[in-house]
Order: C-alpha cells, then structure tokens, then sequence
C-alpha cells in the first residue's frame, strides 16, 4: 500500500460564519490547503489557521481561487491566462505574508472549485497557474487532479520545470476519465463512512474504483483529499488515518 498524504480544505469561515472543524481536522491531516481570501477566508481566519497548522506540524498549502465569494470559487470565471497568472500569485503572496508572521512556509499551491477543476480541462489555464508557482517558487509542488491518463499535465510541468503531486478523493464520485463528478448530480459525494474508507484503501493499494460508466479506473495518486465540514465527515477521516496507518505498519 502507497503511503499517501492526507489532505484538507482549511480556513474557509468568513468573520463570524463558521465554516468547517478546522480544530477537528488539523491533527488528522499532513496537509492544510489554506483559503486565500479570493472564495473564502479573510486575514483573521488565514492567520489563525496557520497558526493551527503550526500547532500540529501540518504543512501549509496556499488554496487560491476565482474571485467568486459568493459562488464559493465553484462558477467558472472567464478570466484570461494572464488574469489567472497574478490572481494566483496575488493570493499567495497574501498567504505566504501571513505564513511569514507565524514562521511558517507555503509548502505548495492547490488552486480550489472552478479553478482546480478548469485547470484540468484547459492547458493554457494550467500553463498559466504553472507560470504563477514558477514565479513565486519554481521549487514548490503543484497538486493537480490524478486521472486516468495525466500524461498531458506531466508534459507541460517538464516544460515548466514544476513538480506534480497528485491528489484523489475518498469522498467523490469519478467518471469514466478519472474526473471528478458535478456536485449538482446525484450520488457525487459520498457520505457513508464505509464507502469512503473502502475508496481511501483502493487507492492507496492501487487498486480499481468503479466510475460511473461502469469502467475500472485506477487512479496513481500521491495525496488523498478528505473533508470535514460534520460529524461523520470528521468520522470518516478519523477511519482513513486508522486504515492507512494500519495497513502501512501490516506492510
């Protein structure tokens, strides 16, 4: 069994609404993917995350995204690949300023919603996200999504010179290229904690999951995303960190 990093969206409440168990979650997770104000988050709560990742020896990501607020950073937005360039970087700089007042470093970028999923479909957005970590820090790792053939995304990062982590999820539902399916359909998130464990275990044994055309899809990931906005969410994490840690002492 693959050793896989646990990763999570962090930082994602707003002055006073609350969103996520930050505080549930950190200490199960290697991983924070930290908000950097553009979908979610504002300095307060940016600061206090990284803090928090501090705390647990968590290694902060910067979460940038469309500057899309009230859609949550989950609508596509037709900015040009210059735009998504310097918003990218905009949003990191924020982070890594904060990071630096609590003595913490930006360990990679994963862009968040629309952004993450658009980045994937379209080269010239993923080129340009590529240029914007390049600028900032050619030496940090860009999580990207694992699919069923990534061979595209590994080309323009050799050209690029920047290195891939591949992420899948415990919690989602996949289609037959290995991408994820649209929260507006049916049974794309999966809630039974059961369901989840088992996925987390075949994915990191490299084994095949199930897409929703009935095809057998085998995703070569090298962290796993796991969310944990509820009880049985946090459950569900608690059971993948028991199960891979489990599996990796049996091995």
């Amino acid at each position: 069994m693959k050793s896989l990093l646990l990763n999570a969206d962090m930082g994602e409440s707003f002055g006073p609404w609350v969103m996520g168990l930050d505080h549930e979650v950190m200490p199960h997770v290697d991983l924070a993917n930290v908000a950097c104000g553009f979908h979610a988050s504002d300095p307060d709560v940016i600061r206090m995350t990284v803090r928090l990742a501090r705390k647990h020896g968590v290694t902060v990501g910067a979460h940038p995204a469309y500057p899309d607020m009230v859609g949550f950073g989950r609508r596509s937005l037709a900015c040009s690949p210059e735009e998504i360039e310097n918003l990218v970087l905009y949003q990191v700089g924020a982070l890594a300023g904060l990071c630096r007042a609590e003595g913490v470093s930006i360990g990679y970028i994963k862009p968040h919603g629309a952004l993450y999923n658009d980045m994937m479909r379209d080269p010239e957005i993923l080129a340009a996200v590529m240029r914007a970590l390049v600028a900032y820090d050619a030496d940090l790792p860009l999580m990207v999504m694992a699919t069923r053939d990534p061979s595209e995304a590994r080309k323009l990062a050799d050209e690029q010179g920047v290195t891939l982590w591949f992420e899948a999820f415990a919690d989602r539902a996949y289609d037959g290229e290995g991408r994820l399916i649209s929260r507006r359909e049916l049974g794309a998130v999966h809630h039974d904690t059961e369901v989840i464990v088992d996925q987390a275990r075949r994915i990191a044994r490299g084994e095949p999951l199930v897409a929703s055309d009935g095809s057998e899809l085998v995703l070569a990931a090298d962290t796993l995303c796991v969310h944990g906005d509820n009880a049985e969410s946090i459950a569900a994490i608690k059971a993948i960190r028991a199960a891979l840690s489990e599996a990796g002492e049996a091995g």
